[in-house]
């Protein structure tokens, strides 16, 4: 018998269509329905659409079993000859294959723009970031797109098969008091009545809240939306829609509106859908790729085990709106609904596609298909767009596409999309087209950025580490710090201390003093003769590296595959041979009462700089030199020179402010070693002398950028002593100097 791989080779004629050929993109519309609500014709129908005569016959082999030759004719002919039973019926008298013809709907209302500022200011630059004319640039997109039938637009569909309109109505009462409670809806509808000095009065008592007296109703317009929008997904009128809705909802809590928010309107959609049909919708998925914090919608869900809401966001150590700890990764869920909510807060303004992407493939999709959920809803926010000033991330339409469909893969492809923040128009208009044209069917756009960032892959790393101990799907598993366990660089340094006074007799160096951090005891050793020893080698830098494959389950190091790598006890040895003083100081990762796991880091970074300084100055004037003060130009003649390693780290200059010609003595008397892809060496311009006297290093790595310029180290430090150094000549590198006013 021949393979199904050996097909290309038989007499198949090119010509033959096949049932494959019969597919939505071919644009054939029937008219006659059947009960199941899928469109049907007569089998002529389909052939004469096709260009197949009733008559043709054109038997081919295509598998052989001895004797016996089965044969593939027309493919809408019987594959049998007899008369008799269910396998002689002639193929032309069945239904044809059924294929997919539900559309995507599209909701939008244009009464929603009635809600407005009071006094508009005259500067359109000024105008509030929630702005009427959202939406309205959103569904103009669509339009010019064409991907929506309006005839007030005057421009066709290009497509020919539109979105479906899905009327907006009001929602009731009852609906969303199913969120919020009685007295914060009545007080939003009182707002309808209020004079124009008593809604101003008003707005300046909520957190970024404007009021009209159309609120009211575009905010009942807008959750009736999200309802309705919701409810013909789920009764399968539309394979899945977007709403193009405001005012936006995520930040409304149950009893008061917040952040241009009045109704959540994803919250009291969930919950009419839950209610509508409670059987067929148990478990509903909400992902809020808001570059806010949905604080509403994770206080309506945090304690329902059949919800699952997933928000990435800017959060910034709680100082990026809503503010406060609520949208930190800790954030899990109370009660029944522990593990049912997931926050990926990032630290920073700045993410991108790849970061985006990253957090999606290691943590929503697969969480996402072990809740395997019945609906899935988006509170699109696109306040994370390139262009967006008030988010300040890059997200780029084609990852928003991308985004969109991932999601499409779960729930039978049930998908709601919402609209939330987003204040600039253009960035709003083209990423919603791009959710738009993924629901539609069309394939995403490529995406150029592909890494994601250290920043958004340490997020997520925290993330699941968080999250692994409620979802199955989420690895390596396992608590950060156990009872009784201790910090890795206090022992690490324990056995630096035990091993360089064995080796070399140095000593603990004690830091008194409540301004320098608790975190630098036991981190500062020194060879017996630092205070007499000239010259003096003042050794900062990073703890050692510990390098090894943790366990994919437990996240826990073998330590027989555990290494450590310190190359700062080779420069001590080679200090000492030369008889010099050493003061070495090991700089932590973490300082206590300093460093913050979840803050900026470049604001990280400049408090343990900030943090290094005020221990030098500390070491200089109590261990080094009583006087002349150390911020003075008489203290600069006692440093014979700077030596520096920079990786991947800002490379800062020196500041003027207490020494004058600084920077003209720094560059005299340093030597930077720069990684060779720093950004540094990106420059078109001369670099600064304030920055130093830079080597570019074609070595990766700090270890390694250690190890290949020991040579260059001892032969200047050499310099510096007045001692002479024999310097092999194959240890000689091309170098290139860079340096300028």
């Amino acid at each position: 018998m021949q393979s199904i791989e050996d097909s290309e080779m038989l007499d198949v004629p090119t010509s033959t269509n096949t049932l494959s050929t019969l597919t939505a993109q071919d644009n054939l519309q029937f008219p006659k329905k059947i009960s199941n609500g899928l469109p049907r014709e007569p089998i002529s129908y389909i052939k004469k659409s096709l260009g197949i005569s009733s008559n043709d016959s054109r038997e081919t082999s295509v598998l052989a079993k001895e004797a016996n030759q089965l044969s593939l004719g027309s493919p809408f002919e019987s594959s049998s000859s007899s008369d008799d039973g269910p396998a002689g019926e002639d193929y032309a008298h069945t239904e044809p294959l059924p294929y997919y013809t539900k559309k995507t709907g599209l909701c939008y209302d244009a009464r929603m723009r009635f809600h407005t500022e009071l006094s508009p200011p005259k500067d359109r630059s000024d105008y509030h970031p929630e702005d009427p004319r959202r939406i309205l640039h959103i569904y103009r997109e669509l339009c010019e797109a064409g991907l929506v039938a309006d005839n007030s637009m005057a421009i066709p569909p290009v497509t020919p098969n539109p979105v479906y309109r899905i009327l907006a109505r009001a929602a009731k009462k009852t609906e969303v008091c199913l969120v919020h409670d009685d007295a914060h809806f009545e007080f939003v509808k009182s707002t309808s009545s209020m004079s124009d000095e008593e809604l101003v009065r008003r707005e300046k008592t909520f957190d970024s809240i404007y009021f009209h007296r159309q609120t009211y109703s575009a905010a009942l317009l807008s959750a009736g939306a999200a309802i309705e929008t919701c409810l013909a997904v789920a009764s399968g009128q539309v394979k899945n829609a977007i709403a193009v809705i405001r005012p936006p909802g995520h930040h409304a809590e149950c009893d008061t509106s917040r952040g241009f928010c009045h109704f959540d309107n994803v919250s009291i959609a969930t919950q009419v859908v839950r209610q509508t049909y409670p059987e067929q919708y148990r478990k509903i998925l909400i992902v809020d790729w808001d570059v806010h914090h949905g604080n509403g919608i994770q206080q309506a869900f945090e304690s329902n085990p059949n919800v699952l809401y997933i928000s990435l966001h800017v959060h910034e150590n709680g100082n990026f709106y809503p503010s406060g700890p609520y949208g930190d990764l800790y954030h899990c869920g109370l009660g029944a609904g522990i593990g049912k909510n997931i926050n990926i807060p990032w630290p920073t303004k700045g993410m991108g596609d790849a970061d985006y992407l990253f957090a999606f493939q290691h943590v929503i999709m697969p969480v996402a298909f072990d809740f395997n959920p019945d609906l899935v809803i988006i509170a699109a926010g696109f306040d994370a767009a390139v262009g967006d000033q008030l988010g300040g991330c890059f997200v780029t339409p084609a990852c928003y596409g991308h985004m969109t469909h991932m999601l499409m893969s779960l729930a039978d492809g049930k998908l709601v999309v919402c609209l939330e923040g987003g204040y600039n128009l253009r960035s709003i208009s083209k990423s919603a087209l791009a959710v738009t044209k993924t629901l539609m069917g069309e394939p995403p756009e490529r995406i150029a950025e592909t890494a994601a960032t250290r920043i958004g892959v340490e997020t997520v790393r925290k993330v699941v580490l968080q999250q692994s101990r409620y979802w199955r799907c989420l690895y390596p598993k396992g608590e950060l710090m156990m009872p009784g366990s201790e910090r890795m660089h206090d022992v690490i340094r324990a056995y630096q201390s035990k091993i360089l006074a064995d080796s070399y007799k140095m000593i603990n160096i004690w830091v008194f003093r409540e301004r320098v951090s608790r975190s630098f005891e036991y981190q500062v050793l020194a060879t017996k003769n630092y205070s007499t020893a000239v010259p003096l080698l003042v050794i900062f830098h990073d703890p050692p590296e510990v390098t090894g494959v943790p366990n994919a389950i437990t996240n826990q190091l073998d330590l027989h595959n555990t290494w450590l790598a310190d190359m700062s006890k080779s420069y001590i040895e080679m200090a000492v041979s030369h008889g010099f003083g050493v003061i070495d100081v090991n700089v932590p990762k973490f300082l206590t009462g300093i460093s913050d796991e979840e803050g900026d880091p470049d604001d990280e970074a400049l408090k343990v700089t900030e943090a290094i300084n005020e221990l030098a100055i500390y070491l200089y004037d109590n261990y080094i030199e009583s006087a002349p003060p150390s911020l003075s130009n008489e203290a600069l003649e006692q440093i014979a020179g700077v030596i520096g390693f920079v990786a991947e780290n800002p490379i800062r200059p020196v500041s003027e402010t207490f020494i004058t010609d600084f920077a003209k003595w720094y560059y005299k008397r340093s030597l930077l070693f720069v990684n060779h892809s720093h950004p540094v060496w990106d420059r078109d311009k001369k670099i600064s002398k304030k920055f130093g006297l830079l080597k570019r290093s074609h070595t990766d790595g700090i270890n390694g950028m250690l190890l290949a310029h020991k040579p260059d180290v001892e032969e200047f430090l050499a310099k510096r002593a007045g001692l002479k150094v024999e310097r092999p000549a194959e240890q000689d590198e091309d170098t290139i100097m860079v340096a300028g006013t």
